[in-house]
């Protein structure tokens, strides 16, 4: 079987573990990258030709601990999965991640954000995004349908993971969203947004990703954030309102609490409590 053979085969063992578009695609142009490196056939390559590479990525081409760690993962389903191969793991470490805290919209900068929008379609991606807490990918892929004003939810199919969920409608989004409909007229049964180049197909992540990026910067916001910063924004905010950890998971459709509980550190927690060092023996303060 040779390189290229192999890369279907792989392709085909993703599709068939329902694995994401995206995953797939990355994982594909990584094991593609580390074939070309080597340069001989795949059968071939053993542990030290992939820990060489990773090396390589490390060292000379100085790649984040992350990006390594993805060419690791998919040189580890091409060997184990695609090639049936086993081998020995410990000599391809995963760099352990740094946790680091994402940069957090108040709420006055994602409100100005959306309130800066005059275009009704943006405003309801906008909406949608901190209002709801949705990923870029599952606003582009609504159907009119799932915009529920009955019981005020937003039904989200097949999101991350393959998951089914239901998270909040605000009433600002709904009203912006019956505006954008009488307007655009979006046919039932089919995309919310439907493409501007394939009106058959929904609008793309990139679309509404930049749409984001344009109305920050008129809002003068320098911040490092992007249209998934405004579902952090969602999150937190409904923590500091009251809502609980298990609330929050299920909204955002979170697999596990691990990923949710970042939002413990990003809430502000502080505002009710007074310093041990400011207060003063016997006055109870």
């Amino acid at each position: 079987m040779t390189n290229q053979q192999l890369l279907r085969r792989m392709s085909e063992d993703m599709q068939m573990r329902g694995m994401a578009e995206g995953t797939q695609a990355l994982y594909l142009r990584r094991a593609e990258k580390f074939l070309a490196y080597c340069g001989k056939s795949a059968h071939d390559l053993d542990e030290r030709d992939a820990r060489q590479y990773l090396l390589h990525l490390t060292r000379e081409e100085k790649l984040s601990n992350g990006s390594v760690n993805t060419f690791n993962e998919a040189i580890r389903f091409l060997f184990a999965v695609t090639m049936n191969r086993t081998m020995n793991y410990l000599q391809m470490p995963r760099f352990k991640k740094r946790r680091t805290l994402p940069e957090l919209l108040s709420r006055e900068e994602a409100l100005a954000i959306i309130a800066g929008c005059v275009n009704l379609k943006h405003k309801c991606w906008l909406l949608l995004a901190y209002g709801s807490g949705l990923r870029v990918s599952e606003i582009a892929a609504l159907r009119v349908q799932d915009i529920d004003s009955r019981t005020m939810r937003v039904f989200v199919q097949d999101g991350k993971g393959g998951k089914d969920r239901y998270t909040l409608l605000s009433s600002e989004c709904l009203r912006t969203l019956r505006d954008y409909w009488r307007e655009y007229r979006p046919a039932r049964g089919g995309w919310l947004f439907p493409g501007a180049a394939n009106p058959s197909g929904h609008i793309t992540s990139d679309a509404i990703g930049k749409a984001f990026i344009r109305y920050r910067r008129k809002q003068g916001i320098e911040k490092d954030v992007s249209i998934h910063s405004l579902r952090h924004a969602f999150a937190t905010h409904l923590l500091e309102d009251g809502a609980t950890i298990l609330q929050i998971k299920e909204l955002l459709g979170h697999a596990s609490l691990n990923s949710t509980w970042v939002y413990l550190h990003l809430a502000n927690i502080t505002a009710d409590l007074v310093s041990p060092a400011d207060r003063r023996c016997g006055d109870g303060r």
